[in-house]
């Protein structure tokens, strides 16, 4: 199949053609149809696998044949997203398949002047592209009114649903039109999460083209136990080789990127870090700079780069490995993306090992140990070797208390979140 069998028009056609774009993804061919149909939509598929192009190429489709009708271009669509790095990618979607329409789009997001995001809603929109807080913000000031509202994207949304969004996303819900298609998209959807999206979506269409949680197949995946302290000296030696064209390291905390990013310029490895605490200017900087290659390292918390979209990452390395298991599917999905191979390392000290047994568990394999590095103590293989007796008689501490968190904040929502 390609785009030319999606029964798009001529405009779209025009466009993905200039992006190189001919076949569609197994995402995008599956739910493309869907929304067009104009069915309400669960989507889940891994991260890089297009899902962006899925729920905006049919929503410009339908916005370009509801003008020829003479409808008036208040705004028809809602794209909700967790992180402004997404909101930005996203807007760039719709900018690069609608570039032969009429369709009007801008993105707001928090952290920066509100001025030019304001001047822009005045001079009309037909999508916008939003952070929850912003669209709060400027819903309160009256200068966003979503009556006209006729689509409705959740985008990311077991992160919008699961990690703090819940509250709201509960005080935009009711603000919406009761009339609406709502498309919600998500690389991972635990059963938790998707009976809550059930509570909001009206008789869907789901669309899961792989297996909840799964990981990218071409992604080569492995792991260094090494001591926490020599943590900074395995990520400078491995940065030596030039093999390593493209590097994405992830770090728990915003503190931790910092510290990382000055102690390998110490070593004469530049690297910039992207994280909360950054100016929305530094953060478009490190990120440009990384995409163009004039930065080879990015230092990253989870939330930063949930809008890294770089089809050429060649490696992602966990430095510190993530306390919740599907952060770890999230991470190494941002290699091996558009059909490419990827590498994903991962280093772990004595203290994350029942993180990596949970993680192993969840994508339903072993990820192969890097043995014999220069940082592999007799501590460390000793310390391996006994928690790898204890961890198969027990569950790990740490993701029942995950877990229990997020049932609490599921006992919360009421059983029918109305429309």
């Amino acid at each position: 199949m390609t785009f030319e069998n999606l029964d798009l028009i001529a405009p779209i056609r025009k466009a993905l053609k200039e992006q190189g774009y001919i076949i569609p993804t197994p995402i995008q061919s599956e739910a493309i149809p869907i929304v067009t149909k104009g069915y309400d939509l669960l989507g889940c598929a891994q991260t890089g696998t297009g899902k962006t192009a899925a729920f905006s190429i049919p929503i410009i489709q339908r916005l370009v044949e509801q003008k020829t009708t003479g409808h008036t271009p208040h705004i028809k669509a809602l794209v909700l997203t967790p992180t402004r790095e997404l909101a930005i990618q996203i807007d760039e979607s719709f900018a690069a398949y609608g570039r032969h329409t009429a369709v009007r789009h801008t993105v707001i997001f928090g952290g920066v002047g509100q001025k030019p995001q304001t001047d822009a809603l005045k001079r009309g929109v037909d999508v916008l592209i939003a952070t929850p807080g912003r669209l709060l913000d400027l819903i309160n000031q009256g200068f966003i009114q979503l009556n006209t509202l006729e689509y409705f994207v959740l985008d990311e949304a077991d992160r919008m649903l699961d990690m703090g969004f819940i509250h709201d996303i509960k005080r935009i819900l009711p603000l919406l039109p009761k009339k609406r298609q709502s498309l919600f998209f998500s690389a991972t959807m635990p059963p938790e999460i998707e009976k809550l999206a059930g509570t909001i979506l009206t008789a869907p269409r789901k669309v899961e083209v792989t297996p909840p949680s799964s990981t990218v197949d071409k992604i080569e995946q492995s792991i260094y136990f090494v001591e926490k302290k020599d943590k900074i000296e395995l990520l400078i030696e491995l940065l030596q080789d030039d093999a390593l064209e493209s590097v994405l390291v992830f770090t728990r905390t915003k503190h931790g990127a910092d510290k990382v990013v000055k102690t390998l310029a110490k070593a004469n490895i530049v690297a910039e870090a992207i994280h909360g605490n950054k100016g929305q200017n530094a953060r478009v900087r490190a990120m440009n700079n990384f995409k163009s290659h004039t930065t080879r390292v990015l230092i990253a918390t989870d939330i930063a780069a949930r809008g890294i979209d770089i089809d050429s990452l060649s490696h992602v390395i966990n430095y510190e490995l993530p306390e919740v298991p599907e952060t770890y599917i999230h991470r190494i999905g941002r290699t091996g993306r558009a059909g490419r191979g990827g590498i994903a390392i991962a280093f772990c000290d004595i203290g994350e090992i029942l993180l990596l047994r949970d993680i192993e568990k969840l994508i339903g394999k072993q990820v192969p140990v890097i043995e014999g590095h220069s940082f592999e103590t007799a501590e460390i293989k000793a310390a391996v070797a006994e928690k790898n007796k204890v961890v198969v008689k027990q569950e790990s501490p740490r993701k029942n208390t995950f877990e229990s968190k997020r049932e609490k904040t599921l006992r919360r929502v009421p059983s029918r979140i109305k429309k």
